[in-house]
């Protein structure tokens, strides 16, 4: 029996195929809304709550835990892709293999100021059963940072209901192949998400690409409440 194409085990299959042109076309500086917005973007987000220490989940291969480190933030960069952590770790740092799955079972051990997801949450039940998991990872007044595709713009011509989309690699090379679906969700299901989680909404940013002045991203920016 086969994976679900609709599923989050249909996600790490399909990552664990594209590791290698990922890795490259991240350090190849080839994906124009990250280059132009969304790189900077995350970086300015989280520097603007001030951690000391940083949770990196669905690091990749590590840019951003890189990008952290070199600011004077001690990070520990979590992916639940071993090609990917492995690229991350050539460089050194605190890299782990470790699913969702994992920390939302108490997995890992670890206490940060803030918790980073970049374009990292992009099943169903395993996001779910991660925000649960998050608040004990974080240190008093923690901060919880979510990077991803702007609800409006990602819809595009579908209804805008929450539920499973397909993939694509559309303006990506042809090394890639396989495209991972992905789990829609409108802001408001954005936003409650943090709330049933105990987490209070600090502030809610969109990045404007450059050229088309269309939201590139959406960043949440909360913090745990006590």
């Amino acid at each position: 029996m086969g994976i679900d194409p609709l599923s989050d085990a249909k996600i790490l299959d399909a990552w664990q195929r594209n590791a290698a042109p990922w890795t490259a076309a991240v350090r190849g500086q080839q994906i124009e809304s990250r280059r132009l917005v969304t790189d900077r973007a995350i970086i300015e987000a989280t520097l603007s709550r001030s951690p000391r220490s940083v949770l990196d989940l669905g690091c990749g291969e590590g840019w951003f835990a890189r990008a952290l480190t070199v600011r004077g933030i001690e990070v520990i960069g979590i992916d639940a892709i071993p090609a990917l952590i492995e690229q991350a770790r050539q460089s050194g740092g605190d890299f782990r293999v470790m699913s969702y799955e994992d920390i939302a079972s108490g997995k890992l051990n670890a206490s940060v100021d803030a918790v980073v997801c970049n374009f990292a949450l992009l099943g169903n039940e395993s996001v779910a059963g991660l925000f649960g998991a998050v608040r004990s990872l974080l240190n008093p007044h923690g901060s919880l940072l979510v990077q991803t595709l702007h609800p409006l713009v990602a819809c595009g011509d579908k209804p805008y209901l929450d539920g499973w989309r397909e993939g694509s690699w559309a303006g990506f090379n042809a090394d890639f192949r396989d495209p991972a679906p992905w789990y829609f969700r409108t802001l408001e299901s954005w936003t409650r998400l943090f709330a049933e989680h105990g987490f209070q909404l600090l502030e809610l940013r969109e990045p404007l690409h450059p050229q088309t002045r269309q939201p590139a991203s959406v960043i949440f920016i909360a913090q745990a409440m006590d």
